[in-house]
C-alpha cells in the first residue's frame, strides 16, 4: 500500500483538544494583582440559544413551495415524533443569524487582521467544518476542488462565521483549526492535493487487456487496487465520524460539514463477492459509511456533499478506455464507467440526505447551492426534547412535521443515543480547574468573564521566538473578594496540533489596597506573560476562570511567528500603550518592555482625543556585516488613506558592530490633532541594502471624544 495514503483523522484540530489532559503545561506560578486599564466595555448580548446537553436537539429548515424559508412558525406549529411516537417540544427558538461583512479602511484591498481578539460579544455566527477529500480527488481536478472551497471561503463566509479546515490525506500540518481567518482558510486550502486512485472500471479494463488471451469466457475480473481504495474509503468515513464527534460538544447552533469529494469510489452493494471479485471490503465499508451518519445525527450535524467535478461523464477518464469493449457484467467500458459515477455521487447523496443536508452534484454553478448552505444555516428552528428512551446504543427514529400546509421541512432523521463515556483519567500534576480545561477544549470561543487578549513576537533565543502575550479582564466580571483567585491559562498549538509551549497563572485577590480594588473593579485586571517557541504558524488558546464568581472565559487567536533567525530583513509585532491605558492595574509586568515603554503593553485600541500612544517595535537586520542605512516610518492614516500623522528615522548597520542585530524603535503619537473615527497605525522599516520588500506592522485603532475631568 502506498505510503502516501496515510490516515488522516482530525490530527491538527483534534490533537489539540488533547490540552484537557495537561500535556505541556508547566506549574502555575501564584502572583499578587497590584499595581500598574481602561475603559469599560458595553455589556455582551446574550446567547442566541442555550439547551441541556441530556436534549435531543433537532435542527430544522422550513421552505415553501417556491424555496423561501418560512420565519414566522411557532412551537405549536411543530410536531416531533421519535419511533412514531409523539415528544413534547421543552426547548424551542428560531435562529436567525446575520452575515456579517468583513469591515476594512477603504484604502486597502483586504481587512486588516486585528492584532487583538476579545471574547466581549458572544459568539454568534455559523459553524462549518470544510472536509477536503484528497483521497477521492482525481490529482488533474485538484483545482476544481480548489476553486470550489476558495468560493466559499471568499464570498460565503462571513466575519461572524468560524471554519476549520481538515484534510483526509496529506501532512498534518495541511489542516486548520477553527478560525474567522480567510487568509489562513485559503492557505490551508492551497495544500489540497489530490491522491484518487485510477478508477476501478479502468484497472479492469486495463486487466482484461492483458489476459483476454488467457482468459476463459466468463471469468471475472480484479481490480488491483480494491484494497486500497477500500482503504480510503474507510479512512474518508472515519474523518467524518471523528469530526462529527468532536462536533458534539457544540449546542443550541446548526454544525455543518461540507464535504468536498467526489465521492466514495466503492461499491458497497457488493457484499457477497462473485468469482475472483475482491470485494471482501464492501461490508465494512457500509458499517463505516452507518457509523459517520450515526455520529453526524447524533451530534446533530449536517453534511453536505460537494462533488467539484460539476456537471461530468468523466470524459477525462473515458479517454483512457473509450475504444475498449463495453460489458457492464464485467465491469468494464464507458457503461462500468457510468455506474461507478452514479455510486459515488449516491454515497454523497446518502450521506446528506440522512443528516439533514443535501447533496450538490452534477452542477456546474455552485454559487446557488452555496447560497442555500449559508441560508439552511443562518435562519432555521432548534427544537429540544427530552429523549424517551435515554438508554446508550440505542438507534430512534425522529421525524419533525408542521401543522400549516404545504412546507417543505429538512432535518436529521434520526439519533443514536451516545455510550456510557468512561471517565476521563485525572492527571494528577494538571493544577488547571475544570472550567478552564473545559474553556481551552471548547472548539468555539467562551463568554463570561470578558478577556482581550494580544499577542506580539519578538526575537527570542534562536531559534526561538519570545512572544508577549497581554490578557485583559474586565473589573465587572471580577468577584473582589477576600478568598478569590483568578486561573489564566494558555496554550500555543502549533500547526501539526503540537503543544508548543504554556503556562498558567494564579492570581490572588486577597490582600488588595482599597483603592487597587477599587481601580480593578472600575477598569479591570491586566496579565502579561512571556513565553518562547520555535517559528511557524500557531493557535493561541487563552482561557481564564474566577473561582469566586465563577465566570470563565476563552479566547483564540492565531499567531504567525516569523523566522527572526534566518529572514534577512524582519519586523517584530507592535506593542502600544497610552496614559489612559496605564490606569489598568497589571499582574508580573513584563520586563523587557519596563524600560522603553512608560507603561505595560496594553491591549487597548481605542483611544481619547486628549490620550496620548506610546509605540515599540524592534527591526531585526542579519546583514549588519555590509554597511548600510535603515529608514523606519511611522505613519497614522485614516480610513481613506489620508495621512494624519507621520515620523521617520535612520538607523545604521555600523549600530550592529558588524554584526546581525536589532534596533529597538519607540515613538509617541498625541490624540488630540485626530478627529474621531478610525485610523491605521503602519510602521514600517525598510534596508537601503538591495531591492528588498519594506517589513511592517499595521494596527486598526479607533479615536474617541477625549474623557472629561482629566
Amino acid at each position: 500500500m502506498k505510503k502516501a495514503f496515510q490516515l488522516a483523522v482530525l490530527v491538527v484540530f483534534l490533537t489539540s483538544t488533547v490540552l484537557a489532559g495537561g500535556g505541556g503545561v508547566p506549574g502555575a506560578r501564584t502572583l499578587r494583582a497590584g499595581v500598574p486599564e481602561q475603559g469599560a466595555a458595553p455589556q455582551p448580548q446574550q446567547p442566541t440559544f442555550r439547551v441541556q446537553v441530556d436534549y435531543v436537539e433537532v435542527d430544522v429548515v422550513v421552505t415553501d413551495r417556491q424555496g423561501n424559508l418560512v420565519r414566522d412558525l411557532k412551537k405549536e406549529d411543530f410536531q416531533v415524533f421519535e419511533d412514531g411516537k409523539p415528544q413534547s417540544i421543552n426547548t424551542f427558538t428560531f435562529v436567525d443569524i446575520p452575515i456579517e461583512r468583513a469591515d476594512r479602511p477603504l484604502f486597502a484591498a483586504s481587512p486588516i487582521e486585528p492584532d487583538v481578539k476579545t471574547n466581549e460579544r458572544p459568539f454568534d455566527g455559523r459553524v462549518y467544518v470544510m472536509v477536503v477529500d484528497d483521497l477521492h480527488t482525481r490529482f488533474g481536478r485538484t483545482q476544481r476542488v480548489k476553486a470550489a472551497g476558495k468560493q466559499f471561503i471568499e464570498r460565503r463566509l462571513g466575519a461572524n462565521d468560524l471554519m476549520a479546515i481538515v484534510h483526509t490525506a496529506g501532512p498534518t500540518d495541511a489542516n486548520q483549526e477553527f478560525t474567522s481567518n480567510k487568509r489562513l482558510l485559503l492557505a490551508s486550502l492551497d495544500r489540497t492535493q489530490g491522491r484518487k486512485l485510477d478508477s476501478a472500471t479502468a484497472n479492469r479494463t486495463t486487466e482484461y487487456f492483458r489476459t483476454r488471451d488467457f482468459r476463459q469466457q466468463g471469468d471475472a475480473l480484479n481490480d488491483p487496487e480494491d484494497a486500497e481504495r477500500a482503504f480510503n474509503a474507510r479512512n474518508t468515513l472515519q474523518t467524518l465520524k471523528n469530526v462529527a464527534e468532536w462536533f458534539a460538544s457544540v449546542h443550541g447552533r446548526r454544525k455543518t460539514i461540507l464535504l468536498l469529494s467526489e465521492g466514495i469510489d466503492y461499491d458497497i452493494n457488493d457484499l457477497i463477492p462473485q468469482g475472483g471479485s475482491n470485494h471482501r471490503d464492501a461490508s465494512m465499508i457500509l458499517d463505516e459509511t452507518r457509523d459517520a451518519i450515526a455520529a453526524a445525527t447524533r451530534a446533530n450535524v449536517s453534511i453536505y456533499g460537494i462533488d467539484p467535478r460539476g456537471l461530468t461523464d468523466l470524459g477525462d477518464e473515458s479517454i483512457e478506455i473509450g475504444s475498449f469493449p463495453d460489458d457492464t457484467s464485467l465491469g468494464i467500458g464507458p457503461g462500468s464507467l457510468q455506474n461507478e459515477l452514479r455510486l459515488a455521487q449516491d454515497s454523497l447523496r446518502v450521506l446528506s440526505d440522512e443528516t439533514g443536508g443535501f447533496a450538490v452534484v452534477n452542477r456546474n454553478d455552485f454559487s446557488t447551492a452555496f447560497d442555500r448552505v449559508v441560508q439552511d444555516n443562518s435562519s432555521y428552528y432548534v427544537l429540544a426534547y427530552y429523549p424517551p428512551d435515554p438508554r446508550p446504543g440505542r438507534a430512534h427514529k425522529i421525524e419533525v412535521r408542521t401543522t400549516r400546509p404545504g412546507l417543505t421541512i429538512r432535518a436529521r432523521k434520526g439519533y443514536v443515543t451516545p455510550k456510557k463515556a468512561v471517565p476521563e483519567k485525572v492527571n494528577t500534576k494538571d493544577i488547571r480547574t475544570p472550567e478552564v480545561r473545559g474553556a481551552l477544549d471548547s472548539p468555539l470561543p467562551v463568554s463570561g468573564l470578558t478577556m482581550h487578549v494580544f499577542a506580539a513576537p519578538f526575537k527570542g533565543t534562536a531559534p526561538n521566538a519570545s512572544i508577549l502575550l497581554g490578557v485583559e479582564l474586565r473589573g465587572r466580571d471580577l468577584q473582589l473578594t477576600q478568598n478569590g483567585k483568578i486561573q489564566l491559562s494558555y496554550l500555543a498549538i502549533d500547526a501539526a496540533g503540537k503543544v508548543r509551549g504554556g503556562n498558567t497563572d494564579a492570581v490572588t485577590m486577597g490582600n488588595l489596597r482599597p483603592e487597587t480594588k477599587t481601580r480593578i473593579e472600575t477598569t479591570g485586571l491586566r496579565l502579561l506573560n512571556r513565553f518562547e517557541i520555535p517559528p511557524g504558524r500557531y493557535q493561541l488558546r487563552v482561557a481564564a476562570h474566577d473561582s469566586n464568581g465563577g465566570n470563565v472565559g476563552s479566547v483564540q487567536y492565531d499567531l504567525d511567528v516569523p523566522d527572526f533567525a534566518k529572514t534577512p530583513f524582519s519586523i517584530s509585532g507592535v506593542a502600544l500603550t497610552s496614559i489612559t491605558a496605564s490606569q489598568l492595574p497589571t499582574a508580573h509586568p513584563d520586563e523587557q518592555t519596563r524600560g522603553v515603554l512608560p507603561a505595560p503593553p496594553a491591549a487597548t485600541r481605542s483611544f481619547p482625543q486628549n490620550d496620548e500612544v506610546a509605540v515599540f517595535a524592534e527591526v531585526y537586520d542579519n546583514s549588519g556585516n555590509t554597511p548600510h542605512k535603515v529608514d523606519i516610518t511611522t505613519t497614522v492614516t485614516t480610513d481613506e488613506g489620508k495621512v494624519m500623522f507621520k515620523t521617520e528615522e535612520q538607523r545604521d548597520s555600523a549600530d550592529l558592530g558588524g554584526k546581525s542585530g536589532g534596533y529597538g524603535y519607540s515613538t509617541r503619537i498625541p490624540m488630540k490633532d485626530l478627529a474621531p473615527g478610525l485610523y491605521v497605525l503602519n510602521v514600517s522599516a525598510k534596508s537601503r541594502l538591495g531591492n528588498g520588500p519594506a517589513a511592517e506592522r499595521q494596527v486598526r485603532f479607533s479615536v474617541t471624544p477625549p474623557i472629561t475631568g482629566r
